[in-house]
């Protein structure tokens, strides 16, 4: 696998050893993506463009400047064990990402995992996962269920949500992993990763970006349902 390294000076070192992957997109094309990340002083470990390629910007071992404020499963500050990877993406991850995008994230992730077996599944997330009142990406399309049918995160058979029935919506999402300070957040995130049809799409970039979810938004019974499902695979999941 071909990865182009162009270095930026945004890390610093890591206080924990890796055990966790974060998933972001910007709206820019690769080249530009580096721009903006020189000019805003943060960076990813890795970027992916539409047409494929992958660039490195900051070694594995180093702490880049990617998630900002975080939480995931009673870990604030997910910079210190975490390697992100920003996809790009014109729409956000509204619409679908390029199939080569894809593969080649698959195959990076892969590496990744062969390279840092504290890497857990339940730990390959969303930068809307840690950052739920904060972040959109990497959207609604970002295949998931396909990434998890490939070894890289978890997806649920709803078959299970029985299992979890005298749980709260806040207790599962706990469970999970997510933040439930601004539930609301927590909710529209967890239905960006699991239950992407519940989430409109929106023609204004901005607004994905500005108007991270609606203040008053509810799960529906049947998506309470995969909520639970969800939960019971990220409490039971085994090697």
């Amino acid at each position: 696998m071909n990865i182009i390294q162009h270095p930026l000076k945004f890390w610093d070192e890591r206080p924990q050893c890796i055990d966790t992957i974060v998933f972001h997109c910007s709206a820019y094309e690769l080249e530009e993506m580096i721009e903006v990340l020189q000019d805003s002083k943060l960076s990813a470990h890795y970027i992916i463009g539409t047409d494929g390629k992958i660039v490195q910007l900051v070694p594995e071992e180093k702490r880049a400047w990617h998630a900002g404020v975080s939480f995931w499963r009673g870990a604030e500050n997910i910079n210190h064990r975490s390697i992100g990877i920003e996809l790009s993406s014109p729409t956000m991850g509204q619409n679908e990402y390029t199939k080569i995008q894809i593969q080649n994230l698959c195959r990076l992730c892969k590496d990744i995992m062969m390279r840092h077996p504290a890497i857990i599944p339940q730990n390959i997330v969303a930068h809307s996962d840690i950052a739920p009142s904060r972040k959109p990406d990497p959207g609604r399309a970002f295949p998931w269920q396909w990434l998890a049918a490939k070894g890289i995160g978890l997806w649920y058979n709803v078959e299970d949500a029985a299992y979890m029935q005298n749980f709260s919506v806040e207790s599962l999402l706990n469970i999970i992993g997510y933040n439930t300070t601004d539930l609301p957040a927590a909710k529209y995130a967890f239905c960006r990763h699991f239950a992407p049809q519940v989430i409109p799409f929106e023609a204004n970039i901005r607004k994905v970006i500005d108007e991270v979810y609606p203040a008053d938004f509810v799960l529906l019974p049947e998506i309470v349902q995969i909520l639970r499902a969800v939960a019971y695979r990220y409490l039971n999941y085994q090697n």
